[in-house]
């Protein structure tokens, strides 16, 4: 039985177009590694004739992906992610091109966390529905900074207390 390609969303006809060895060069992998995952579905490129095209959002989903096995995480728990981002978040890896979308994924080595907005964190691979929340030290020192110019409030040992007087 033949593979059959899956279908693409129509595309922009001026959206730019990578070829395969245009994306092996920006990620750092192989032709064949491409082609290996092509054919397991992690990321698979449109057929103008006999060429893969990526387009710019799967071209920036190769690239993490490359990135993450540079770290050593396995294919399966980058396959738990994109899994995670499309079903959990409706999003997939190459959607962090938008203008308005700030998505980061963090790594430990171990984990991999999605930070999808600011200062909301999410363990991805643990698919975690209840989120960590970061506080961010530097925002912290800002606001006290700001605050610090302003009069420091009155303590309870200043001002109407009675004064002691040692006497020896």
């Amino acid at each position: 039985m033949f593979k059959t390609k899956k279908q693409h969303a129509v595309v922009d006809v001026d959206q730019e177009r990578f070829t395969s060895g245009d994306v092996a060069r920006i990620a750092g992998v192989s032709l064949r590694q491409l082609q290996w995952w092509d054919e397991r579905n992690v990321v698979s490129p449109r057929q103008e004739g006999h060429r893969r095209v990526y387009l710019q959002q799967e071209v920036v989903e190769v690239s993490v992906i490359a990135e993450l096995r540079r770290k050593g995480f396995s294919l399966q728990k980058i396959r738990r992610v994109l899994r995670f981002l499309q079903k959990e978040m409706g999003k997939r890896l190459g959607d962090a091109l938008g203008a308005d979308s700030e998505i980061h994924l963090i790594t430990d080595g171990k984990n991999i966390y999605l930070e999808d907005e600011p200062g909301r964190i999410i363990d991805v691979l643990k698919n975690a529905k209840q989120p960590m929340f970061l506080v961010c030290v530097t925002d912290q020192l800002r606001r006290f900074r700001s605050g610090a110019a302003r009069k420091p409030a009155r303590s309870e040992s200043s001002g109407t207390g009675s004064a002691r007087v040692k006497i020896g």
